[in-house]
This record gives C-alpha cells, sequence and structure tokens, in this order.
C-alpha cells in the first residue's frame, strides 16, 4: 500500500469516528482544539486506528497521541504503515 492510501486511511478513521469533513483532517488538528475531538471521542479515535491498522495501541501512547500527525507517528512505531 502507498503513502496516499495509508494517508487516506488515517484521514478516513479521523474524519469517520469524529464525524468531520476529511477537509479538516490535517497532521496539525489537535486534540481538544474542535468540539468534536473530547477525552470521549479520543478513546473512539484510537479504536478506530486500532480496527483500521489491526495494531493495538498501548495506553502511553494513546495518552500522547495529541494531533494527527502524532497519531501518525505512533501508528509507524507499531508497524503499521501510516
Amino acid at each position: 500500500m502507498n503513502d496516499t492510501s495509508s494517508n487516506d486511511r488515517v484521514i478516513e478513521v479521523f474524519a469517520r469516528v469524529l464525524a468531520i469533513s476529511p477537509d479538516r483532517v490535517t497532521d496539525d488538528l489537535r486534540y481538544a482544539s474542535i468540539p468534536e475531538w473530547d477525552s470521549i471521542a479520543h478513546m473512539s479515535v484510537v479504536a478506530g486506528l486500532e480496527d483500521a491498522f489491526g495494531v493495538m495501541i498501548d495506553m502511553d501512547d494513546v495518552i500522547d497521541m495529541n494531533s494527527v500527525g502524532k497519531a501518525r507517528e505512533i501508528l509507524a512505531k507499531h508497524g503499521a504503515s501510516a
């Protein structure tokens, strides 16, 4: 799978879980910077990423995942090409 497809999957998960337009999902989008990404939605984003990429994200990374860009870093660390 090429980077564009992986990047699209990350965007798809965030857009779907947060119920926002994919156009609003950038690597700079940060946790709690929009009303849709609150603490409850954060756990849903984590679950959505785990399902989409077939990984288990540990609690330290869940806490550290404060932006879409950071989510990509964490997924890469877990062996998912994001």
